[in-house]
């Protein structure tokens, strides 16, 4: 069977490309992740202001201050303390949070479900609406409908988050009554959750009417969180369309009788889906980290209100797990598109 015999050997080859692939890129992305910590924590500590000052009441004695300085670990010198947290997070772990005096990981494991679910459906909003969109466009090139495509594209990219969301409140829930326009649920506290994802956890109990309320709360910070992305992936899916389109292959499929449909969507975007893929990975680190704004206004209680607060507290422990979080997803989607890369072109080798 040497056939069988030589299919094992690719397997196992690219088995072995690939977990080569993988570890050179973590070892590689180690000292980016201890140097963005250490720009974290000096910014922190060159920032005005002290947590004790902020969160210890303004009637607490010196004797008192100091007390949860020391409790804190805050009366130590800079370099001590950076390399506490350091040798801690090494291990998994990022401390106590100053603000909540609970875990850092436990409190970002509380939260981080919620920012996840709206990424998520942010981008998969983004995908059915801008993928379609784009290669509409493209087999219009110039016609009214491209330039409306086009025109709405523009207004995507461009629109200000705060500003649409603030709007979709005033009318979709201040004038109309439709949509709730705060928190996550009815009730603002999941009951018993099994993987933190409402939406997930709904349909695993088989509670449809936790389904409804929770899907109620997501359209609208969907709506705010996706728009963005819908313009890109649209203007960016109808740019790799034209060029797909002209060349000399799809003329080629076109002459040998094949239906316009198989041509575009099976040859042209099979070619021009190495495209939608960077802008997808790309955007949907973008927005997870970028949900800070969206979470505010919509007080919905994910990962990014939490820096928010974290922020405004001075919470130092809290502010850089959540800094090194956001830089670990970053790390984790940018392999992701790597590996999509392999399996939708194969002339890309990851060992290589």
């Amino acid at each position: 069977m040497p056939f069988a015999a030589d299919r094992r050997d690719n397997v196992a080859g690219y088995e072995k490309a690939m977990l080569t692939y993988v570890l050179r890129r973590l070892i590689g992305t180690l000292p980016v992740i201890v140097l963005i910590s250490l720009c974290v924590f000096l910014l922190l500590q060159a920032a005005p202001g002290d947590p004790a000052d902020i969160l210890i009441s303004d009637e607490a004695s010196p004797e008192e201050i100091a007390e949860a300085r020391r409790r804190w670990g805050l009366d130590q010198p800079i370099h001590i303390q950076y390399w506490r947290f350091l040798s801690a997070a090494l291990v998994g772990d990022f401390g106590h949070s100053i603000k909540y005096d609970v875990p850092v990981l436990s409190i970002i494991g509380e939260r981080f479900p919620a920012t996840l679910e709206l990424a998520f459906f942010a981008t998969v909003l983004s995908i059915v609406i801008g993928v379609p969109l784009g290669i509409l466009a493209s087999k219009r090139p110039n016609s009214w409908f491209d330039n409306v495509s086009s025109l709405s594209g523009f207004f995507g990219v461009s629109m200000p988050n705060f500003w649409l969301a603030i709007m979709l409140i005033l009318i979709v829930s201040g004038y109309f009554n439709l949509l709730p326009s705060s928190g996550r649920n009815t009730f603002d506290v999941p009951g018993d959750p099994i993987t933190g994802f409402l939406i997930l956890d709904s349909i695993l109990q088989r509670d449809w009417t936790a389904l409804v309320d929770a899907a109620k709360y997501l359209v609208l910070p969907v709506i705010v969180l996706g728009v963005n992305m819908t313009g890109l992936l649209m203007r960016m899916t109808r740019s790799a369309m034209l060029e797909v389109l002209s060349e000399d292959y799809i003329m080629t499929a076109r002459a040998k009788g094949l239906s316009e449909r198989a041509v575009v969507w099976g040859h042209a975007l099979k070619n021009a889906r190495i495209t939608v893929i960077t802008v997808v990975g790309l955007e949907f680190g973008a927005l997870i980290s970028g949900s800070i704004i969206v979470e505010t206004v919509f007080a919905w209680p994910g990962i990014g209100q939490l820096l928010l607060q974290g922020i405004t507290s001075r919470d130092y422990p809290l502010i850089t797990g959540l800094v090194l979080v956001y830089t670990s997803l970053f790390i984790v989607v940018n392999l992701i598109v790597d590996f999509l890369y392999a399996a939708a072109d194969p002339r890309i080798r990851l060992g290589h």
